[in-house]
């Protein structure tokens, strides 16, 4: 008989899958590995990293983006003094430490603010080449780094000039809450900036201050670390169809002290944006690395693996029962069949056969008796065969249910979670304070949404009436965060647009210049505007598109996010939304009402760790705070997860015990069902087919379909077949016979 045919392989199969998952019940369901730092906080790190690059290359590509589109709108009017292009420059961006101009043709140092630029870094590879005008790190003589942007200045009959802008690699400015620091890594290891070290500085106690070393120690170790380890593709360092941040990011364990270990998630700048835009930032070979001390995690409980290896042993047992009615029921009485059949078909009709008791082999034994008796000429006189409703569908069955008494209550009720688990605060911390980060990000992209629309503006005024269209267009294509474009002249009317058909708009004075509209509609219009200097009233209105926003918004360990306006109505959401649509639960209300207190300077951030029955969900508001045209604008983000979500030990445990179920239960319905269709299936057509063979059937010839134990039985079953049908002939041609012989024994 084949290997894989026959009741044998799926008793044997199940048996083996049963030992394999007490094995793993036993590892999974007893103490997890005693990490130093629960994977949730770890995790959350790597979140925050990820976060900060976002930000701090954000903030490195607008500047480049603001220089540029300031020398492209000076380029394209009159000639403009340059001491007045700083100035005005000074005025409209606040963003650069110095600013310089240079005479391209002699060198000399036409004007400067701020902070003095050296100028010995540059040559003649800065200038021309592949790589010209792209932005350098450059030291100053303190020892400090700044980030040197360029741009030519280019009038006619005039000599070319560069304007240079210096600005500082700081981390960006967000909030990073109670004891993190962050840090701006090159890519030798270096650390080029840093923040979260200035208010421990602080600190007057000697145990303050050693703590305060350690933690610097930490961060230019894990900084080494963290630069060797962006050097890897961003494609080689993921695992295979994983996606997410799309450059190279993870987590560093650090050292501990007094109890708490060093934790830090890092994260190279990545090339991608909403926009889809290529990153100058994303060459500069930076690193965003954010430490963070948490307490130590405890070892588990010892009695954990004894909880593990009860629950090992209960699957044991119940196996071997499952196991052992699978054997006595359907695999010895087949067995007995394909033996009794076997030494029928071979002409031993001398011994009774040995029916079974039960199910469908009894009637295939019984049969079998008869055939034997009829071969042997004796009485068939061996009584009916029991009636069965179940047959060997009762063992499967039985089995199942045996099995079932184990994968239920491990699947479902063991290790189940309440609304009484313990997160971490740092989960809570970090929900705020990434919420937080979400919410300057926005408020800065719709600044230079704004920024655009002003330097655009500008253009529009120097070039002629006809040039708008062409300018509008252009600039639709550069800035994808815009859905529609157009000029409105002080009367209302539109006289110039590119992109969708434009929203109504109403000028003033006190109207701001970022504003929503569109309520009751689809989607919200969010609309915002620059003055055309000397245009009469014309306004350079631009429609951001949604989907933009979103995008924004969609960040990965955050959950839900949304955004709303003052009177809490939805705006904008990373997962879809209904436009205008209330907060779905009252709690977030009262956070983003909590949220728009203001609190000394204006509103602050707020986290809450919500527990509604067996549920826990972690949520946090961040109003819109800063500078920029949107400071006022009301907005508030708005983030909310449910903490079965992390990777916390106690969800952890209830996962590995519903798979633990799921497991047992996939291996009952494999080997269950495999028996059912090889074996418990054909063998009730067997039975079928024996009886009517013991009735007198003999012209029907059995075909066996399977090679194994059913399939022998069938072929002795023919065999029999062809000797009852021989038998019969014999017996018929007996008496015809009789008289001729007779006749010649008389002569």
């Amino acid at each position: 008989m084949p290997l894989l045919g026959g009741i044998r392989p799926p008793i044997a199969v199940l048996c083996v899958l049963l030992l394999a998952l007490a094995g793993l019940t036993a590892k999974v369901l007893g103490p997890s590995e005693e990490a130093v730092a629960p994977e949730a906080v770890l995790s959350s790190q790597r979140y925050f990293a990820e976060d900060g690059a976002i930000a701090l290359r954000a903030s490195i590509d607008e500047r480049v983006a603001d220089l540029e589109r300031t020398a492209a709108a000076l380029n394209a009017g009159r000639p403009v003094r340059p001491g007045r292009v700083l100035s005005d420059l000074g005025r409209t961006y606040q963003k650069w430490t110095g600013t310089t101009v240079v005479d391209l043709a002699s060198g000399d140092v036409l004007a400067a603010r701020g902070e003095t630029i050296p100028l010995g870094w540059l040559d003649r590879d800065v200038l021309v080449g592949e790589r010209a005008l792209t932005p350098r790190m450059v030291r100053l003589e303190t020892g400090d780094v700044r980030l040197m942007t360029m741009a030519v200045l280019d009038w006619a009959d005039r000599p070319q000039q560069l304007l240079i802008a210096s600005s500082s690699l700081s981390v960006p400015a967000v909030n990073l809450g109670p004891f993190r620091s962050m840090s701006v890594v090159a890519e030798d290891g270096e650390v080029l900036a840093t923040a979260g070290f200035e208010q421990a500085e602080a600190l007057n106690s000697d145990q303050e201050r050693k703590e305060l070393a350690f933690l610097h120690r930490q961060m230019t170790r894990l900084a080494d670390q963290a630069a060797v380890r962006t050097e890897e593709h961003p494609v080689r360092a993921k695992e295979p169809g994983s996606r997410g941040y799309p450059g190279v990011s993870g987590t560093l364990l650090g050292g501990a002290y007094n109890g708490r270990v060093a934790t830090a998630g890092y994260a190279s700048l990545a090339s991608s944006d909403p926009e889809e835009k290529e990153s100058v930032a994303a060459g500069l070979g930076l690193t965003v690395v954010a430490l963070l001390p948490v307490v130590e995690q405890q070892p588990e409980d010892s009695d954990r693996r004894l909880f593990g290896l009860a629950a090992a042993g209960a699957l044991l047992l119940v196996g071997l029962v499952a196991v052992a009615v699978l054997w006595s029921t359907v695999q010895r009485p087949l067995l007995r069949l394909f033996l009794e059949s076997r030494r029928l078909a071979r002409g031993d009709l001398r011994r009774p056969v040995s029916v079974p008791r039960r199910g469908e082999a009894h009637r295939i034994g019984l049969a079998l008796e008869r055939l034997r008796r009829r071969l042997n000429g004796e009485d068939e006189g061996v009584g009916t065969a029991r009636r069965v409703w179940v047959g060997a569908r009762g063992p499967l069955v039985a089995t199942g249910v045996l099995l079932l008494l184990w994968c239920v209550p491990v699947g479902l009720l063991l290790n189940r979670t309440d609304g009484s688990v313990s997160v971490p605060t740092t989960m809570v911390n970090d929900q705020r304070e990434r919420t937080d980060l979400i919410a300057d990000r926005l408020r800065r992209a719709l600044n230079e949404a704004q920024a655009d629309l002003v330097s655009a503006s500008r253009l529009i005024a120097a070039g002629d009436s006809g040039a708008a269209g062409r300018l509008l267009e252009d600039a639709l294509v550069k800035h994808t965060r815009y859905e529609a474009l157009y000029l409105v002249a002080a009367d209302g009317s539109v006289t110039a647009r590119a992109g969708g058909e434009p929203h109504a708009w109403s000028g003033g004075e006190d109207r701001p210049p970022v504003r929503v509209s569109g309520q009751g509609g689809k989607k919200p219009v969010i609309q915002a505007s620059a003055p055309v200097p000397g245009g009469d009233g014309d306004t350079l209105v631009g429609e951001i598109r949604v989907e933009f926003l979103n995008s924004l918004l969609a960040r990965p360990g955050l959950g839900e996010v949304r955004v709303v306006d003052s009177a809490g109505l939805t705006i904008a959401a990373g997962d879809g939304f209904r436009a205008f649509e209330q907060l779905p639960d009252a709690s977030l209300k009262d956070l983003v009402r909590a949220a728009g207190v203001r609190v000394g300077a204006g509103p602050v951030e707020n986290g809450l760790l919500l527990r509604d029955g067996d549920g826990v969900t972690v949520a946090a508001a961040a109003p819109f705070s800063g500078g920029g045209v949107t400071a006022d604008i009301g907005w508030t983000v708005v983030s909310r997860q449910d903490a079965a979500g992390f990777q916390i030990t106690a969800y952890e445990r209830e996962d590995r015990s519903v798979l633990a179920g799921m497991l047992g239960l996939a291996a009952a319905i494999l080997c269950l069902g495999w028996i059912h269709l090889v074996v418990v299936r054909p063998l009730r057509a067997l039975a079928r087919s024996a009886e009517k063979l013991a009735d007198g059937d003999l012209r029907t010839v059995l075909y066996p379909r399977y090679h194994d134990e059913v399939g022998a039985v069938v072929r002795s079953l023919e065999l029999l077949r062809q000797q009852a049908q021989a038998h019969r002939h014999d017996q018929a041609r007996r008496p015809s016979d009789a008289p001729s012989g007779a006749g010649a024994g008389g002569r």
